[in-house]
């Protein structure tokens, strides 16, 4: 049978074959082997939908062995961790008032085929809401994009932080546990791949944090970080016209975007329902069970983690 996914353009398909080594005659294959692998993990129950597979072969450049481990370590995470990495009630009260007010959303138009994010700390008041709640908003959206927008998956994202009215208490919801945590499965466990990751408008303390969460990402990530006092040295990166309406840009308006994603909710309540269905049972894991006190220590890494 072939495969279930959407037909992309020839543009992006070129794309796609040049940098992520997709062959269109081998996917069929590929998703085969994938699902054989998937039967023979008994701790592991994920999604098995082709779209869903075919997102973490594109964002693992087609390595299998890469996409073994990532999609056991998207369910491990979370697993362990459901209240930051797993949301099922896409209805919670917390959650819409903070989808309305729009801290994350994303743009129409990509540039240079990348999908355009920002994120508005300060528009969720930190005396009102945690940190976490609005990454559920965040979580909502990555999940929703790895179902349906290949453009992000196949070209990557452009993430623009815009601290702009944000406080010293946002600052310091980000605790050090929290920010690896984040880090890890940002890294280690989702198949997106942010191109650039902007910060503008920087406040007092930024730094702070800044210097605590950097050394905990990639080298490769690392050099994707850019810091800017002020949107105009944002504009040498990202030029204007990706921006949305409210800064001065053409790329759609913050107000529509909201509009749309309230929607994309709406279609998407039965589907984040069902993840109360997958996951993992570490205690039917071949082999040693994850230390998972030592995941997050001074490396933080999966090394006790065996996907094969």
């Amino acid at each position: 049978m072939a495969p279930q996914i959407r037909p992309i353009s020839a543009e992006l398909q070129a794309v796609a074959k040049e940098r992520l080594n997709e062959d269109p005659d081998r996917i069929e294959a590929d998703l085969e082997a994938l699902k054989i692998w998937i039967g023979q993990q008994p701790h592991l129950n994920p999604r098995t939908d082709d779209q869903f597979l075919v997102a973490f072969l594109r964002g693992c450049k087609y390595s299998m062995e890469k996409t073994k481990s990532k999609l056991d370590k998207y369910y491990t995470l979370r697993t362990k961790y459901p209240e930051l990495f797993c949301v099922t009630d896409v209805d919670d009260p917390i959650l819409r008032e903070i989808q309305q007010l729009g801290p994350i959303v994303y743009l129409p138009n990509t540039f240079n085929g990348a999908r355009v994010g920002i994120f508005r700390l300060g528009v969720a008041p930190a005396e009102k809401y945690k940190i976490t709640d609005v990454m559920h908003v965040g979580q909502v959206m990555q999940e929703i994009a790895l179902m349906e927008d290949d453009e992000a998956i196949i070209n990557g994202i452009v993430f623009i932080m815009d601290m702009n009215g944000a406080t010293a208490s946002h600052l310091f919801q980000m605790t050090p546990g929290l920010a690896k945590k984040m880090t890890v499965f940002n890294e280690e466990a989702l198949p997106m791949r942010p191109k650039a990751q902007h910060f503008v408008n920087t406040i007092a303390g930024f730094e702070t944090i800044f210097n605590m969460v950097k050394p905990m990402m990639s080298k490769k990530q690392q050099e994707r970080l850019f810091i800017h006092s002020k949107i105009d040295s944002l504009l040498e990166h990202v030029p204007l016209k990706y921006l949305p309406k409210e800064y001065g840009g053409e790329n759609g308006s913050i107000q529509e975007s909201i509009v749309e994603w309230q929607k994309k909710f709406d279609q998407y309540r039965d589907y984040f329902k069902e993840n109360t269905k997958f996951g993992t049972d570490e205690k039917l894991r071949p082999g040693n069970p994850i230390d998972f006190d030592g995941l997050y220590g001074t490396e933080g890494s999966f090394r006790k983690l065996n996907v094969d």
